[in-house]
């Protein structure tokens, strides 16, 4: 099994309302800080492949550390010892590795990238470098009841993936992305298994639901 941990907002040098651990330079903490909070990840962790996210549904392979963060939402590398890294702050960072250590991934899927199939498409890609049995990790994210949408854009989703049906604690449309990704990846023979734990209500976790403005936490993984 390939290595993986997902980070929490501890342990960093950003301030409120970043605080502590942000690893996300586009978010508007102070660049120093989160370049140091990187460099502490890099210390205990490894070389680590940050990519330039944007809900898109573009897939990177990469053999090593590059200078500028490539533009797609997920990674893959068949290169050992480097993390590929996904952040996130209520979207579900996706990790994915193969039985025959051919190569990892890592996916940033929100509802667009759940919509456009960015999970698919690094199935497909990891098979086509010669993947065997795939299986996935799905890291701490916004709960089906935490994540409230109105009546278009949940019927948009649960017309697609009926899976995402869910509900407030007060009774209001809500969407389960976890749920409707697991279904997604068992579509394509994806073994998986999901955190329960909810960055909205588990403040150990970044959430952009929950406060606004905030940091990113990582997923992590290498082969």
């Amino acid at each position: 099994m390939a290595a993986q941990f997902f980070t929490s907002r501890f342990g960093g040098q950003s301030e409120a309302p970043f605080a502590q651990n942000n690893l996300a330079l586009h978010v508007g903490d102070r660049r120093q800080a989160v370049l140091a909070n990187r460099r502490l990840l890099q210390d205990e962790f490894g070389p680590v492949c940050f990519m330039n996210q944007s809900h898109s549904n573009l897939v990177c392979v990469v053999e090593g550390i590059v200078e500028q963060e490539p533009q797609c939402d997920a990674l893959v590398t068949q290169s050992p010892g480097i993390y590929l890294a996904v952040l996130t702050a209520d979207c579900v960072p996706l990790l994915m590795w193969d039985d025959e250590s051919t190569c990892v991934a890592a996916v940033h899927v929100g509802r667009r990238g759940l919509q456009n199939g960015i999970a698919l498409r690094t199935v497909a890609v990891m098979r086509a470098l010669g993947a065997g049995n795939i299986f996935a990790t799905l890291g701490p994210s916004i709960c089906g009841p935490c994540y409230e949408v109105g009546s278009d854009i949940y019927q948009e989703v649960v017309s697609i993936f009926p899976k995402a049906t869910a509900v407030t604690a007060q009774g209001t449309l809500a969407l389960d992305l976890p749920a409707a990704l697991i279904g997604q990846l068992d579509s394509v023979n994806i073994q998986s298994a999901r955190s329960r734990e909810c960055t909205v209500e588990n403040e150990t976790y970044y959430s952009y639901r929950r406060d606004g403005i905030t940091g990113r936490a990582a997923g992590l993984i290498r082969l």
